[in-house]
């Protein structure tokens, strides 16, 4: 039953949120083309629900025509407020994510130079949740560099425990925390 309610929950804040923050997305996806060529939403593969590749949804934020990782001016923006993940409300809405569960990590992501399933044997026990624009890891400052080991293995530690003590309450502290967090104190990385 919780299941279902937090689909539907997904579904109805996802909507609702698109809807309301429709007109700054799209003047976000117009700054962004106006600043930089290329488009302004990019795919990146990403590990979902039981291992399966996902889509996962995001504004650019780098430059598409330089050979460096260079960050646009709009990109430093919005990757500092976490706006450059808004777009997955769009992968909520078609079901491969949710608003809270274990973060997506690109495919094959590494950890302090080396496998990810290597450092943390359990790493795809967090497969068995389907992904989140959040979750507790995020919500508790784990998020960004998977170099320092210490850090990469305490975010699974979040995310398997966010799996055994799912339920719509959780989901809904992590959304509080994640607002406040990311967007209200641009603490997000």
């Amino acid at each position: 039953m919780q299941i279902v309610l937090k689909r539907g929950m997904d579904v109805v804040l996802a909507v609702f949120a698109l809807v309301i923050l429709a007109p700054a997305l799209v003047l976000l996806g117009i700054a962004i083309c106006l600043t930089s060529r290329g488009p302004a939403l990019f795919c990146q593969d990403r590990d979902g629900l039981n291992g399966t590749v996902i889509s996962v949804y995001k504004f650019r934020s780098m430059y598409v025509d330089r050979s460096d990782a260079a960050v646009t001016p709009v990109g430093r923006f919005i990757r500092r407020t976490s706006i450059d993940e808004l777009p997955q409300l769009l992968n909520v809405i078609r079901g491969d994510m949710s608003l809270i569960g274990p973060r997506p990590h690109p495919v094959g992501l590494r950890a302090a130079g080396g496998s990810y399933e290597v450092l943390v044997p359990y790493y795809c026990a967090r497969h068995v949740m389907k992904p989140g624009i959040s979750g507790w890891a995020q919500a508790n400052g784990l998020r960004g560099s998977t170099e320092d080991a210490a850090a990469a293995e305490a975010r699974i530690e979040h995310d398997i425990a966010y799996i055994q003590n799912f339920n719509i309450l959780l989901d809904i502290r992590i959304m509080i925390r994640t607002v406040l967090r990311e967007f209200v104190t641009g603490t997000g990385y």
